[in-house]
């Protein structure tokens, strides 16, 4: 037994924005079991307080010609076009929707798979989707146009600065010239150089000092003056590398014993001295080094 649905019943199950739109005027329905506007017939659709089978869509459509009649002819008198077109639009996705849900409810379905069912019942929410999704686009869109209506009496500020206030802007003062302009814009527009990767080390020079001519240099000087300390070896240095590689080759010398320390007293210095039988081989010791990157480069 269905339950005939009055405009007061509507209005008591409606939402709040519903009954601004129904306020508001537009399309209404005068059916068996139900009395009111379109969009209330929409939310207890949606709210399922009206099966939507007791609904007879035929009626609906019929009424909906006859006051799209009415609103052509008052377009003719004058009023505003668009009207027209858009409660169209508006009430074709709204019929399929409800044309569809209500064939996906009264065609038979005998014995069906449970996946079927879920098929089912997954388009019916995806039809109830729909008409929410209408609803919500249509309360937007009055949104925008009352947004719209309110925001059209203001306008932009289109007089001059008042004297006054146009006398605090500081005076706009140019400290440079087109060309010194020209070349701050050419230099901040040149392509920036490449990052340094490596840094060169060819604009250093030195000669290369090695352990085999120092080795000489400690023979003949010892040769020459006898027995001498390791301060009166490197006199001679004039920079601290040869120092350091003469240092080396004292100890390569003493390792092939080709020289001997004396010390006469505890702690005191030591004096270095030619090998009775010297059997130093400096080449050797030269391409050993160099074998293993100890040539050393005063760089």
């Amino acid at each position: 037994m269905s339950t005939t649905l009055t405009e007061q019943t509507a209005n008591d199950s409606a939402e709040p924005a519903t009954a601004e739109q129904e306020s508001s005027g537009g399309f209404r329905l005068a059916l068996d079991n139900f009395n009111g506007p379109f969009d209330v017939l929409l939310h207890l659709i949606t709210q399922r307080e009206l099966d939507i089978t007791e609904v007879a869509l035929a009626e609906v459509t019929d009424e909906f010609i006859a006051y799209l009649r009415e609103l052509q002819a008052s377009v003719a008198e004058g009023n505003d076009g668009m009207k027209v077109l858009d409660e169209t639009t508006e009430f074709l996705v709204v019929a399929s929707t409800l044309l569809d849900l209500k064939a996906a409810r009264l065609l038979p379905r005998g014995e069906m798979a449970d996946e079927e069912d879920f098929e089912l019942l997954e388009a019916r929410d995806l039809l109830f989707a729909r008409l929410l999704q209408y609803k919500a686009f249509k309360q937007a869109a009055e949104f925008l146009g009352e947004r719209y209506e309110a925001e059209g009496s203001r306008h932009p500020r289109e007089v001059s600065l008042e004297p006054q206030f146009a006398s605090l802007l500081p005076e706009l003062i140019f400290s440079i010239g087109p060309d010194a302009l020209a070349a701050l814009a050419a230099s901040a527009l040149a392509p920036k150089p490449e990052p340094i990767t490596e840094v060169g080390i060819g604009h250093l020079h030195g000669a290369n000092v090695t352990i085999a001519d120092e080795a000489e240099s400690i023979t003949a000087l010892l040769q020459e003056r006898g027995p001498l300390d390791f301060r009166e070896l490197v006199a001679d240095a004039s920079v601290h590398l040869v120092v350091v590689v003469r240092f080396l080759a004292l100890l390569e010398m003493f390792r092939q014993r080709a020289i001997s320390f004396e010390q006469e007293d505890p702690l005191g210095p030591l004096r270095i001295a030619l090998a009775s039988e010297s059997s130093f081989d400096a080449q050797a010791v030269q391409d050993e080094y160099e074998g293993s990157g100890g040539e050393v480069n005063h760089e």
